[in-house]
């Protein structure tokens, strides 16, 4: 609260936040959530539960108002690609260049292990106005809400907030999309059936699983 934007997001959006909340049955003291993207349809997700619940419900959607790259993974610096993965909120920006952002831990161990080695790329945040070169806007509006309940999901104990990011969404009718985009020369496929798994864990459950990571790069679920 010691900065002006932060101050005016809960101004604005501490209200709607406990009344969109409480409609879910949390309370603004009691409450995670776990982001989840998908590039192909634009849209981010909010999912909440309360701290002591394993499983997750719907909140709202975010329309994600630019987009950059294409279907497919970063892999270094300057390609413009939004990352696919699994991912965590790893810092808060309250002064940012594009209102408020929260910091996406890009790369991540897989990223590491399978991107270029010298210079895989950084600085990958959700956050508002409406421009990209690899990132998530969604409107300083909706990033305000956001921003909101990310600090207090934190303030709750929730030090990491897990982000998904996903190629589209992945079930029978988005893998042939992504099957329609894969190139001979610049195959995907092995890694989008490696996202797959993961995806379909929290379609069927509604709780998140775990995620580890090969030597080879792979994710695998524990």
């Amino acid at each position: 609260m010691r900065y002006p934007r932060v101050r005016e997001a809960y101004r604005d959006c501490a209200k709607t936040i406990e009344q969109n909340l409480s409609d879910k049955g949390f309370t603004i003291s009691n409450f995670q959530i776990f982001i989840r993207a998908f590039k192909r349809e634009g849209i981010l997700e909010v999912w909440g539960k309360r701290k002591e619940d394993q499983k997750f419900q719907f909140i709202k959607d975010y329309k994600i108002c630019k987009a950059s790259g294409e279907a497919g993974p970063k892999r270094k610096s300057g390609d413009y690609q939004v990352p696919e993965g699994f991912y965590y909120i790893d810092r808060f920006n309250p002064n940012s260049t594009f209102h408020l952002s929260l910091g996406i831990n890009y790369p991540n161990q897989s990223d590491k292990i399978l991107g270029n080695q010298e210079n895989p790329g950084g600085d990958i945040f959700i956050h508002g106005n409406c421009v990209t070169i690899g990132c998530l806007p969604i409107t300083d509006a909706k990033i305000k809400e956001l921003y909101v309940m990310a600090v207090e999901a934190r303030n709750n104990g929730q030090q990491k907030i897990p982000v998904h990011i996903f190629p589209t969404i992945l079930n029978e009718p988005g893998m042939e999309w992504l099957d329609d985009q894969n190139s001979f020369f610049n195959s995907k496929m092995n890694f989008w059936n490696n996202l797959q798994p993961a995806f379909k864990h929290f379609e069927k459950n509604k709780t998140l699983p775990k995620i580890k990571v090969k030597n080879n790069g792979e994710y695998f679920l524990d």
